[in-house]
């Protein structure tokens, strides 16, 4: 996930792997990598609405996004949104 959100040229990242919380419900599998939240911070958000932030981002996932990821939060910001929230 890393190196393909790298596309976007991240000034932050943070990826945190929460399959374990949802051990039992849809989409689980052993091993994790399937429920995962994003928070990432990039100049190219800039001017972007949510929606279009998100697919940006689901884009570069391609198809990670239909396996092993079954569910994304996502936080994305552009860089003058971020500050103060470091």
């Amino acid at each position: 996930m890393r190196s393909r959100l790298a596309s976007l040229e991240p000034l932050q990242l943070e990826l945190v792997d929460e399959s374990e919380q949802h051990r039992g419900h849809a989409g689980y599998r052993a091993g994790g990598n399937t429920h995962w939240r994003v928070s990432i911070v990039s100049a190219r958000f800039a001017g972007q609405a949510a929606v279009a932030r998100h697919r940006m981002i689901y884009q570069a996932l391609g198809p990670l996004m239909h396996h092993p990821i079954h569910a994304l939060a996502i936080t994305a910001r552009a860089p003058e949104e971020a500050k103060g929230k470091q």
